[in-house]
């Protein structure tokens, strides 16, 4: 069977893997088929979404079989009554989106790829730039349909807004990676769409000056809908990639918040609050300059993919410790001679941290990124970070995840796994080894 190279290319390395096939289920019995028809063949199986992980996951390293579920990609119900939206795991993010354009609701999680699958953001627990005050994947999943390596159907969740009746399976599903079983349907939280929404620039001098101002907003009793920070080095990718042009604000270092609810006054106010926070600061109140901002914002990481190999990061630290770690961080770079720039969502603490290989040789890039690697992720340990944030772990990040995870939450994890898995049929090898 010829498989497409889209299949077996990792994204961040370029590395070309092997698979043994691909299947593409169209429905929940295909996809038993083809569990019990791997297990029976003694045969390992790696599930696929939209293909836009950034940790290697779906990587495969060992002639494994892969199972993509783009085709599992039916809407199936919306229920205004629960406020819920069941559909397959192979639907995209921007096609939930569009179902629900015309209607009053929306599914808040706001991850960077429009084009992810929602099975996948669930199996990496994705986040994007509405966590901080909607959730992360996490918070919006109700329930979920889950085929288990053995072929056993398992429902986790429910519909119910609270439920403390036994073990949450759904959360042992999210984030697992794939590793533990197939998410296949997912009902999803949605709520009423906020009539008004307001966004605003901060342009700041340095991160250093910039800090202090994300813990006073947070302590200020607003809820942003999102907190973005990057610095004009960032930009400048997105700037040449889209040929548009950021506004004409001064600064080094850049807070985009976006402020929304019912109350119009109530969202003016604040926003004239957040405005006063900076000497620069710029109500994106025209509709054309807003969206550019955001489409700079969200091409940064596509856009340095432009211009050269680069290592995608996504630590997260506690949120009062973002500005030392970036600096710390930039430091450690210009120490090793890297390129490297830096964004994130400074309202839950997830740092971006781009690591660009430029003129680097292959030798002098795996060299100098392994020594940086190192160092970087010993100093999020330190000051209680964790290695991703919502990307996941994957092959990448494996590594620094079993150095600096303990050993009990290790042999907890582990039982899990082969409690749900006992032949390590599903993506082994990733998150950690047996």
């Amino acid at each position: 069977m010829e498989i497409s190279e889209n299949y077996l290319t990792n994204r961040v390395t370029g590395e070309i893997g092997q698979a043994t096939a691909i299947y593409f289920p169209t429905s929940q019995e295909e996809v038993v088929a083809i569990m019990l028809d791997v297990r029976k063949n003694q045969q390992k199986l790696i599930t696929i979404g939209g293909h836009t992980g950034l940790s290697g996951a779906t990587f495969p390293d060992d002639h494994q079989v892969l199972m993509s579920l783009e085709k599992l990609n039916r809407i199936i119900k919306l229920d205004i009554e629960t406020m819920t939206l069941t559909v397959e795991a192979g639907v995209t993010i921007a096609e939930i989106s569009e179902y629900l354009v015309d209607t009053p609701y929306f599914y808040a999680p706001d991850p960077g790829s429009k084009e992810a699958s929602i099975g996948g953001n669930a199996a990496t627990n994705a986040g994007g730039m509405r966590a901080v005050k909607y959730g992360v994947t996490r918070d919006n999943i109700r329930a979920m349909r889950v085929i288990l390596a053995d072929g056993r159907e398992l429902r986790v969740g429910s519909i119910n807004r609270k439920d403390s009746s036994g073990y949450d399976l759904k959360d042992i599903f999210i984030g697992s990676e794939g590793t533990l079983g197939v998410i296949t349907e997912l009902e999803l939280k949605i709520q009423p769409k906020p009539k008004f929404s307001r966004d605003v620039l901060l342009g700041f001098e340095n991160l250093t000056q910039l800090s202090p101002k994300v813990f006073e907003i947070l302590a200020s009793g607003l809820m942003p809908a999102t907190l973005e920070f990057f610095e004009r080095d960032s930009m400048a990718y997105s700037e040449r990639a889209l040929q548009v042009a950021f506004p004409d604000i001064s600064g080094q270092a850049f807070l985009l918040i976006t402020l929304d609810g019912n109350a119009e006054q109530q969202l003016e106010d604040e926003l004239s609050y957040l405005a006063s926070l900076s000497d620069e600061s710029l109500i994106l109140t025209d509709e054309q300059t807003r969206n550019a901002v955001w489409q700079l914002r969200g091409a940064i990481v596509s856009s340095v993919e432009l211009e050269s190999i680069q290592e995608p990061l996504d630590v997260v630290v506690p949120v009062n410790k973002i500005a030392p770690t970036i600096i710390a961080l930039k430091q450690m770079a210009i120490e090793a001679n890297l390129s490297a720039i830096f964004f994130g969502h400074a309202g839950d603490g997830n740092i971006h941290a781009n690591i660009i290989k430029n003129d680097l040789t292959d030798e002098e890039w795996t060299e100098k990124l392994e020594a940086y690697l190192d160092v970087l992720y010993a100093y999020v340990a330190q000051v209680g970070g964790k290695p991703s944030a919502e990307h996941g772990i994957g092959l990448l990040k494996k590594p620094f995840f079993q150095k600096y995870t303990g050993t009990s939450e290790l042999v907890a994890m582990k039982a899990i796994k082969r409690a749900f898995d006992p032949e390590n049929i599903l993506n082994p090898g990733k998150i950690f080894d047996l």
